[in-house]
């Protein structure tokens, strides 16, 4: 049996966040729904957000959850978290404030929590008129679990947002290997391959700090424009790019405006619907860890060459 904490069995027993929402025609305001998960894999999410238009703000939510005690629970913790912020604000929940919120889940049921913080995404991206589910990105990659219809990307990004270090922290994080088990062995491939990209950027990062006459680490000077756009180009030819053209897609850098960064997705990046989500996990969440974490990305058509 399970060890749940008391706010997890209370949320579980007492939810008060179950239900739909249903568009009135109430003026400024209107309903989003994202869903996730599948009745046949065990556990689904369907979360609906009541919004002020005018304010981008959640003024209420309700789930319908097929699942566990934690799934139950973690959907009505995801609720009360979101209710009140904006789309911007909600946007940056994670599934550990989920966990957080309840105490602690039991390991093997994180997943719940995971399930919760993609509803949530795909609700508002749905609102926003992006034409995913979830995380679009992580269904492009390469089909890793076939038990549970997992891809390498999402797996990769479940172990950068958790810093997962084992093959049985994926499967409790996003069930990857809890079926056959045929797969772990990939999964403990991909969780050094990506400890190595981790331990290249910290590499990168120590670079750019530099080292007074004693050998006492100085403050870090910061990057000449010049030097900030090297590193960016190299970011994305060394980290990014080759992602992207495995999945059939490519970058280009376009301009660097402060901290603006302008680029041009290509190939079926550019035509992709979650191209969106392309930008802020595979491009920009890279460039603030390896240069700068206050950089935007933005993307551009492409220009007319003449």
């Amino acid at each position: 049996m399970w060890e749940y904490t008391d706010k997890v069995l209370d949320l579980f027993y007492n939810p008060k966040n179950q239900g739909t929402l249903e568009d009135t025609g109430e003026a400024g305001v209107k309903i989003a729904t994202g869903e996730v998960g599948s009745i046949a894999c065990g556990d689904a999410l369907r979360l609906h957000l009541k919004i002020e238009v005018e304010q981008d703000k959640i003024l209420d939510a309700r789930f319908q959850t097929f699942g566990c005690t934690s799934a139950i629970a973690s959907s009505e913790a995801l609720v009360e978290l979101v209710k009140g912020l904006t789309l911007d604000d909600a946007l940056k929940v994670t599934n550990k404030q989920i966990a957080d919120y309840l105490g602690g889940l039991p390991e093997a049921k994180m997943h719940c929590s995971v399930m919760g913080q993609e509803a949530l995404e795909a609700a508002i991206y749905n609102y926003r008129g992006i034409e995913v589910d979830t995380h679009e990105d992580d269904d492009e990659g390469a089909l890793i679990c076939s038990c549970f219809g997992i891809t390498e990307n999402k797996i990769r990004r479940v172990i950068l947002e958790n810093q997962l270090t084992t093959a049985e922290d994926v499967t409790n994080y996003v069930k990857a290997g809890g079926g056959c088990g045929s797969c772990l062995a990939t999964i403990d491939d991909i969780i050094e391959s990506v400890q190595k990209e981790a331990t290249t950027a910290k590499t990168v990062n120590n670079t750019s700090n530099s080292i007074n006459a004693t050998g006492e680490s100085a403050a870090p000077r910061p990057l000449t424009n010049v030097q900030k756009i090297a590193l960016i180009q190299k970011v994305l030819d060394e980290e990014v790019r080759p992602v992207l053209i495995a999945d059939g897609g490519d970058v280009e850098l376009y301009d660097v405006d402060g901290d603006i960064i302008k680029v041009i997705l290509q190939g079926a990046c550019g035509s992709c619907s979650s191209s969106t989500a392309t930008l802020k996990i595979a491009i920009e969440a890279r460039l603030r860890e390896r240069v700068s974490p206050n950089i935007v990305v933005e993307s551009v058509g492409s220009p007319v060459r003449k």
